[in-house]
């Protein structure tokens, strides 16, 4: 899928690469979140985006990105109707809905789509940047993939931009205090080690650049 723009029809493909990486890190990120939360961070994550190519096929808008976004995100979070997953399907939606008139996803549009979906998710979570969330992650991603397009990046530079961004901000959760669930309640764990959400938003992330990548 070495390509220079997306389709509506090649959406499934790009997010078969999501639902690749969380069915590999699914035990990795119920660990994490098992020490700070419910310990089912991975069992969402890969059953939401394992169901979303699927759901993007169901749902395909003739050959309309944002409309094949928005929908499938609905269905998605009937899928995984717990708050992270609430929070994923808001985020496709919203990086949908930052698509509108589009009828292909080039750096810029990826650009949209990754400030759409963390500004979704920052929207349905009512959460801020440094109260130790996905948005941590989320947000300096979409920044750095923003940069990334304006200078020229393609696709694949867009994604490896915002992986960059994510890191960064993964990083910067170690020094964070929850404000939010059974993570509050634990927060002194949460010194020194990075949010679980964080890290699942940069393996989204990476997942799409997978996808991307391959010929």
């Amino acid at each position: 899928m070495s390509i220079e723009t997306i389709r509506a029809e090649q959406l499934p493909d790009l997010f078969a690469g999501a639902a690749g990486i969380f069915a590999e890190k699914k035990d990795e990120l119920c660990e994490m979140d098992a020490r700070m939360g419910d310990g089912d961070l991975g069992l969402t994550m890969q059953k939401g985006y394992g169901a979303l190519p699927e759901l993007l096929k169901e749902n395909m808008q003739d050959g309309d990105p944002a409309k094949t976004l928005m929908k499938a995100g609905m269905k998605m979070s009937s899928v995984v109707p717990s708050t992270m997953g609430t929070l994923m399907a808001s985020g496709v939606m919203e990086g949908g809905k930052a698509l509108k008139g589009k009828t292909e996803i080039g750096p810029n549009e990826l650009a949209d789509f990754l400030e759409g979906f963390a500004g979704g998710i920052q929207k349905r979570g009512k959460c801020e940047p440094g109260d130790r969330t996905i948005l941590d992650a989320m947000k300096p991603a979409a920044e750095a993939a923003r940069k990334e397009a304006q200078a020229g990046g393609s696709l694949q530079s867009v994604l490896n931009a915002a992986i960059d961004g994510a890191e960064e901000g993964v990083r910067a959760t170690e020094s964070m205090t929850p404000k939010f669930g059974k993570a509050a309640v634990h927060a002194a764990k949460a010194a020194g080690v990075p949010d679980q959400g964080a890290v699942a938003g940069k393996y989204l992330l990476e997942g799409l650049y997978n996808a991307l990548s391959e010929n």
